[in-house]
């Protein structure tokens, strides 16, 4: 092949990586962040909270109990279908079901900061209502729940399918490409971990497609002391919640 030709050759395939790479960098919001799948009308919700400006909305089941439940979902997680089982799971605790910012009812755009804040914000509104808070974070959810639990005083803390950074799960699903690099939102839960002393529950799916078996037990290393570990048998990573499993460990967990 002549040089001329050759030197054509790897200029296009070279442009052709960093166009790929800019389109990762500029799509990552879209490919993490799901809201279209959440929808809610305001007028059927029945809690809000205002922050910077930006109203979240979502519902609480079981109102006026002493003790209180926090769900945070996952990335395509309309929170509101999981009202009836968490009510009858937790049937002791008000359960506090908000949509994050973007998704649902919710006001504003998902990021990772803004839904941080956002997480410790509906704590702390929580936390003086009632006595003790626990709380469920499930997928993108566990990130934003461990980051809650190494900051405030959580009474107990269960994560569903927990990763231990969303950045390095994306590295792998495209390993040519500098991921860890170019993502803005990474979810680095290995980092907080350490700061959690309340105790954990950790549900996990032996058959999902989504948290490599690895990365969850990367997080788990980083507790201390180490989570109780309980493994739904013949679930992935979207069939969990549905497996009957699933709710006599919460609810025990939770008791």
């Amino acid at each position: 092949m002549p040089r001329k030709t050759l030197l054509w050759t790897a200029l296009a395939l070279a442009l052709g990586y960093l166009a790929c790479a800019a389109w990762l960098y500029f799509a990552q919001d879209a490919l993490l962040y799901h809201p279209e799948f959440t929808r809610a009308d305001p007028a059927q919700t029945d809690y809000a909270l205002r922050r910077d400006g930006v109203t979240l909305r979502g519902w609480v089941v079981n109102p006026g109990r002493a003790r209180a439940l926090i769900y945070f979902g996952g990335n395509a997680d309309a929170v509101q279908t999981m009202r009836d089982d968490y009510g009858r799971w937790a049937p002791d605790r008000s359960v506090y079901l908000v949509a994050y910012r973007g998704y649902g009812a919710s006001e504003g755009k998902p990021r990772q900061d803004a839904l941080f804040g956002d997480a410790l914000a509906l704590f702390d509104a929580v936390h003086g209502r009632h006595s003790e808070v626990a709380l469920i974070g499930r997928s993108l959810g566990s990130g934003v729940a461990t980051w809650v639990a190494a900051q405030r005083p959580v009474e107990k803390l269960v994560l569903v399918t927990p990763f231990d950074s969303i950045a390095g799960i994306a590295q792998r699903r495209f390993p040519v490409f500098p991921v860890q690099l170019l993502m803005r939102d990474r979810y680095d839960s290995w980092r907080y971990a350490a700061a959690v002393r309340c105790p954990v529950l950790v549900l996990q799916a032996p058959l999902d497609q989504v948290v490599p078996a690895d990365s969850t037990a990367r997080l788990l290393r980083r507790f201390a002391p180490p989570p109780q570990l309980r493994v739904i048998a013949g679930t992935g990573h979207g069939t969990i919640v549905a497996d009957p499993a699933y709710g006599r460990a919460v609810a025990d967990f939770l008791r």
